[in-house]
């Protein structure tokens, strides 16, 4: 997989939005931040933009991204927000020059449709916190950002989870939100789990959802030649008056009850306040023991 050039200081980063509007106020703490680290900031014209809950028509949402992601200056590309709405646009996109010229794209959530499709072109991208979050964030998610930005190495030590399933693996790491991950299955931005890592979290789903959509992983032969799963955070999980009868975690062990690879809960990333920087589409090592877990890039 290739990787974008590292930042440097004086290098710009964009901020567009590719799904929910947002306002230039909302993304002032993240400019305020990306100064501080010495680098520029360039304002996409969807910020402050609106078309219902969108930033913009599906239009004007491609033609600023489009925008940033042709201009050589600009280093990387910060989403500022989820919600929904770039699988609306992404088949519209033209990375010709994104090939020449790769850049880094951050973000998560709905973001999680261009890392896929990134992916599947062949670069590598950065499964980040964004603008709109920032004041809330960890200082080790923000932190882990920039280590990322600036090329400075990044792993993780975190205490390991009772519901761990104990070993290593090595494997190029993929994924995002996994209502986002499910939603690509049969387009040219799904993307192909063997011999991979697969990296899912989200937030507010009924536990059935969640049940159905690793269903439907797992019969279109996601995990049958996984190296390891990572389940990040499971936020605001909901029941229905008739429960379910399992919690999240129980709801994804027994989807994968059958394979042997190594699972890992709990990671700080997602949608939490210590949403942890995680480089997708680069390789790395998962030490999962009794007491603890380590990610490490390699």
């Amino acid at each position: 997989m290739i990787q974008p050039a590292f930042l440097q200081k004086n290098d710009t980063v964009a901020i567009v939005s590719t799904a929910r509007k947002i306002t230039l106020e909302e993304i002032q703490p993240a400019i305020n931040l990306l100064k501080s680290w010495g680098l520029n900031v360039e304002i996409g014209k969807t910020i402050g933009l609106e078309e219902n809950q969108f930033a913009g028509s599906d239009a004007e949402r491609v033609t600023d991204f489009q925008k940033m992601v042709d201009n050589p200056k600009i280093k990387a590309i910060w989403c500022a927000r989820g919600g929904y709405g770039t699988v609306r646009i992404i088949d519209k996109l033209d990375f010709t020059e994104f090939k020449k010229n790769p850049k880094w794209i951050i973000g998560y959530s709905d973001v999680t449709v261009l890392h896929s499709h990134v992916h599947n072109l062949g670069f590598q991208t950065l499964h980040a916190t964004m603008p709109i979050n920032v004041e809330s964030n960890s200082e080790n998610a923000l932190s882990s950002l920039k280590s990322a930005l600036f090329g400075e190495s990044i792993s993780y030590k975190i205490t390991s989870s009772k519901e761990n399933k104990i070993g290593n693996t090595k494997g190029v790491l993929v994924g995002g939100n996994l209502s986002m991950f499910y939603s690509l299955l049969g387009s040219n931005s799904s993307v192909n789990t063997n011999g991979k890592i697969l990296f899912i979290e989200d937030l507010d789903e009924y536990l059935y959802h969640i049940d159905r959509m690793l269903m439907n992983l797992k019969r279109n032969g996601y995990f049958n030649n996984l190296k390891g799963l990572i389940v990040g955070g499971m936020t605001d999980m909901h029941d229905n008056a008739i429960p379910f009868g399992k919690n999240a975690k129980e709801i994804i062990l027994d989807a994968v009850s059958e394979y042997h690879f190594p699972i890992v809960f709990d990671f700080p990333a997602g949608h939490l306040n210590d949403n942890r920087a995680l480089v997708l589409g680069r390789k790395v090592e998962l030490e999962v023991s009794t007491n603890k877990t380590q990610l490490k890039y390699i």
